[in-house]
């Protein structure tokens, strides 16, 4: 039997029926650039592909109430164009499309965890890191690493997962999921909340209860670039990996914090992403045996976001 390949790119051409409008930041047009920057690439005949599926209602209703499945899909269904606020804007199949964003990550882990992948990057839309239990946040409609979460520690048993976020923006939606967990863990880093949506994500947010230690967040002032980005993730993210030993690792990959991104005051260049993907891998071969899913967030300035993801591409196929 053949080696699968260094890396899996699941998407789906159904993720470009999300219709958000023109003017909206969260366009299927990023998808489109990203995969046509990755094709005209050296390493592109080298990467799996594979499609997702539909999230099933079980493992949505893992990290999500059923109130808010059945008020998101009476939303797109009466013809609504957005939930709750103007950022969170639908279509007539947006419901359908967040459950094969969500599903995504269920077909990696499965992917994995038989053997027909060793590490897999979802490249999905709408995002989801800030969507909460009940009701949508930030262009958010499920919270697609929660969902990957909930499969992984229930369906096959890996019970410590850790999420690490670099978005430019706190993942509210999965520390609101974990920070009452002692076996799951969160660490973002992302630009200071005092500067930056959602107004979480402060350093002194470390869970309660069992979960207290199972939010690790690294805020970064406006202005902060690659130095400071490489210097908590070799620092206080190996750190506090090394001391937890992770059974599997989720990646909130959000590209947002690139300079030239409006979306952020945060000073990140495009070749910085290689080097997250580099250590992002490291890590995972070093902890957790080398289970490692990426989930495409954020990355709104469509002149660069292509390059960067392709960045954090070559960094997780460098050995």
């Amino acid at each position: 039997m053949p080696l699968p390949p260094k890396l899996t790119l699941i998407s789906d051409s159904r993720f470009l029926h999300h219709d958000t409008g023109i003017d909206h930041p969260e366009l299927p047009a990023r998808l489109q650039l990203i995969l046509s920057n990755l094709e005209q690439n050296d390493f592109f005949s080298s990467l799996g592909f594979h499609d997702t599926r539909p999230a099933e209602r079980k493992w949505l209703m893992a990290a999500h109430d059923e109130g808010w499945l059945f008020r998101f899909e009476e939303a797109v269904l009466s013809g609504k164009t957005s939930v709750d606020h103007t950022d969170n804007q639908i279509c007539y199949e947006s419901y359908e499309v967040a459950t094969l964003s969500a599903g995504a990550g269920l077909t990696a882990i499965d992917l994995m965890e038989q053997g027909q992948a060793r590490q897999v990057f979802c490249l999905v839309r709408p995002p989801g890191h800030h969507a909460e239990r009940n009701r949508p946040f930030g262009f958010c409609f499920f919270n697609n690493c929660v969902v990957a979460a909930r499969y992984w520690q229930q369906h096959y048993g890996r019970q410590r997962i850790l999420v690490f976020d670099f978005d430019a923006h706190h993942g509210n939606g999965i520390q609101a999921a974990f920070e009452r967990e002692a076996d799951s863990l969160y660490i973002s880093i992302h630009e200071h909340p005092s500067f930056s949506y959602p107004g979480t994500g402060y350093k002194d947010e470390t869970g309660f209860g069992e979960g207290r230690g199972s939010i690790l967040n690294l805020p970064l002032s406006p202005g902060a670039g690659d130095e400071q980005l490489l210097a908590l993730l070799r620092g206080p993210v190996e750190e506090k990996i090394a001391q937890w030993q992770p059974d599997a690792m989720i990646v909130a990959a959000g590209f947002d914090g690139h300079r030239a991104d409006e979306m952020s005051g945060l000073l990140y260049s495009t070749g910085v992403y290689e080097k997250v993907g580099q250590v992002v891998r490291a890590l995972s071969n070093r902890y957790c045996g080398g289970r490692l899913l990426s989930m495409l967030e954020g990355g709104y300035e469509l002149t660069v976001l292509g390059e960067s993801v392709e960045a954090y591409v070559r960094g997780l196929l460098a050995e």
